[in-house]
């Protein structure tokens, strides 16, 4: 018998690199970073971060009785209420999203490249706008209120981790879910807003109750939901943010990308 003979495979061309995974990674980082900072955005969220710098100085100009306890519940209402979901919102449902809706992220689904290395990518990117975004006007906002240095350790990390939750779970929204935006706002204003008040329960399946949790355990003032302790109030939302890019590659594994 006579063994087939085998070819010698080609001698890479001089010169020519391979790509190296931290490489990939990078390039899919900045690709996704780029479309992310429109305009539009911008505006709009330097428009909401200025009103929060606006309300800690009228709260301040207002002379309140406690100022910790005025403090808290403003960064509370305004900050982990409104400002950290819907930034993190805006931008993480539109890594993948805008992708998927101008038909480019098949050129991405194509390439040899492992599913969580663009999900982890995508999320970082909208991390890395998300978090200055929301922790520099919130930050200033705490200053200003003259509640004092807790107010302002215990809202940096708040944001923090719930920038990291929140855009975890909503770049795993944005490829599941055509019309993102609409499913997001509907999580932050009906879960969160009303059904997680109902029970205890549900209210652990609400990334406010932990960014809650950490600002009350930094000031000592009690606030709705906040009954966690502090290491259980960081741990759970970067942990949800990993499950979630797992969930997003898993996603992009399995999906049909045209």
């Amino acid at each position: 018998m006579i063994a087939p003979s085998v070819s010698p495979a080609p001698a890479p061309a001089p010169g020519a690199a391979r790509a190296r995974p931290g490489g990939v990674f990078l390039a899919i980082y900045r690709l996704v970073l780029r479309n992310q900072v429109t305009t539009g955005r911008i505006v709009a969220v330097a428009a909401l971060g200025l009103l929060g710098v606006l309300l800690g100085f009228g709260l301040a100009a207002s002379d309140p009785v406690d100022p910790v306890d005025a403090g808290t519940n403003l960064i509370d209402r305004y900050g982990l209420q409104v400002l950290v979901p819907v930034v993190a919102l805006v931008f993480a449902s539109s890594t993948l999203g805008d992708l998927v809706d101008d038909r480019t992220l098949v050129y991405l689904w194509l390439r040899p490249v492992p599913r969580v290395t663009v999900a982890a990518a995508a999320a970082l990117a909208a991390f890395t706008v998300c978090l200055p975004a929301v922790t520099v006007p919130l930050v200033l906002s705490a200053l200003l209120t003259g509640a004092g240095s807790a107010l302002v350790g215990g809202t940096a990390v708040a944001a923090a981790v719930g920038v990291a939750g929140y855009v975890g779970m909503f770049t795993a929204l944005g490829i599941r879910f055509r019309r993102a935006l609409v499913w997001g706002l509907a999580y932050i204003l009906l879960w969160e807003g009303f059904v997680a008040n109902a029970s205890r329960t549900a209210s652990r399946l609400s990334l406010r109750a932990y960014t809650r949790s950490v600002v009350s355990e930094y000031t000592g003032i009690g606030l709705d939901q906040a009954n966690l302790s502090l290491a259980v109030a960081i741990a759970v939302p970067l942990l949800v943010a990993a499950v979630m890019v797992l969930l997003t590659a898993r996603r992009l594994a399995s999906a049909d990308i045209d």
